[in-house]
C-alpha cells in the first residue's frame, strides 16, 4: 500500500449545491493502515471512487461533531457493512461521537436486524467501537502514533487538530479554527500541513447565498481562519507542504484556484496545494 493522502471531500460547511464539492472527508493511506478522517456528506462514494472496497474499512477519526464532519458517519459504516465488512471498525471521535453512532444505531434499528435475520450478518453494534478523546495521545499501534491538539472553534469546545506520524511521515490536519498560534510548535516539521481555509473576498458571496446575514458572518469570522492566516501557519512551523481544505468558498465560479494562491503568495512560497475532489497526494 502506497503512502499517501487522498482528499475525497474539500468543502467548508454542509450545503451542496450543483456541481461542486463535498462537505470535508479524507483519505490517509499510512503505516499499513487506511484512516478516514472526518465524514462529512459523500465520503462512502468518495471512498469507492479511490477504488477501495468499503468492506477494508478500518479507523476512523472525527476533529468535531459539527455536521460537514460527522454526518455520514453511520451511513459510511452502516454501507461498508451491506457491502460485506465483518472485522472490528474503531471511530474515535470527542465527546458526544458515542451519542452520534447510537443514535444511528436507534434510527435503522429495523434495517439492521432484518438483515441480520434475514441475510445473516453479524451484528453491526458488536463490529464498532468508539473511542472518545481529549488533548494528548489518542492512538499507538506500531510505529503509527496520533496526536490530538484542541483548537479554536467557537462555540464548538471540543475540536481538534490531530497529527498523524508513521514509517517517517508526519501529516497535520488543522481541523476547523480560527488562527491558532499553538498549531505552529503542533506542526513544526511535517511533511504536509491541511489547513482550512477562506477568502475574505467569498464571505458575502457564502452570506447571500446561505443566508443568516450578519450571524453567519460574525460566525465565519470567530471560528476559521482565511488563506493568509493558514500560510503563515504553514511558513511558521517550516512544513514541507502546505495543503488548504475545508475552502470556503469552494463552489462560486467567481473564485477560481489563481484567488487562492494570490491569498497565500505574500506569506508561503512553499509546495501549495488547493483542494479538490478526489485529488491524491503522495507521501
Amino acid at each position: 500500500m502506497t503512502d499517501r493522502l487522498t482528499l475525497l471531500g474539500t468543502k467548508g460547511g454542509p450545503a451542496i449545491r450543483p456541481g461542486g464539492p463535498n462537505p470535508t472527508s479524507m483519505l490517509l493511506d499510512l503505516s499499513g493502515r487506511r484512516i478516514v478522517i472526518d465524514c462529512g456528506l459523500g465520503v462512502s462514494r468518495g471512498l469507492a471512487e479511490t477504488g477501495m472496497s468499503l468492506k477494508e474499512l478500518d479507523l476512523i477519526f472525527i476533529t468535531h461533531l459539527h455536521s460537514d464532519h460527522v454526518l455520514e458517519l453511520g451511513p459510511l459504516i452502516h454501507t461498508a457493512w451491506t457491502t460485506g465488512l465483518d472485522h472490528a471498525v474503531t471511530v474515535h471521535g470527542p465527546e458526544g461521537t458515542r451519542a452520534v453512532w447510537a443514535g444511528f444505531l436507534a434510527s435503522l434499528v429495523y434495517d439492521i436486524e432484518i438483515r441480520i435475520a434475514d441475510e445473516g450478518r453479524p451484528d453491526l453494534a458488536e463490529l464498532v467501537t468508539v473511542v472518545e478523546y481529549g488533548p494528548g495521545e489518542i492512538f499507538r499501534d506500531g510505529d503509527l502514533l496520533v496526536e490530538a491538539l484542541r483548537v479554536d472553534h467557537p462555540p464548538v469546545t471540543d475540536c481538534f487538530a490531530l497529527k498523524f506520524s508513521g514509517t517517517g511521515h508526519t501529516i497535520v490536519f488543522s481541523a476547523d479554527t480560527a488562527p491558532f498560534p499553538p498549531l505552529v510548535d503542533f506542526a513544526r516539521g511535517a511533511d504536509i500541513l491541511v489547513h482550512e481555509a477562506m477568502l475574505p473576498e467569498g464571505l458575502e458571496s457564502i452570506v447571500r447565498r446561505t443566508g443568516n446575514g450578519a450571524r453567519l458572518r460574525e460566525h465565519l469570522v470567530a471560528s476559521h481562519s482565511f488563506a493568509a492566516d493558514a500560510a503563515q501557519i504553514a511558513m511558521q512551523a517550516g512544513v514541507g507542504m502546505l495543503v488548504l481544505n475545508h475552502l470556503i468558498p469552494a463552489d462560486d465560479p467567481a473564485f477560481s484556484e489563481d484567488h487562492w494562491r494570490a491569498a497565500v503568495a505574500p506569506h508561503w512560497s512553499g509546495p501549495l496545494v488547493i483542494g479538490c475532489d478526489g485529488l491524491a497526494i503522495a507521501l
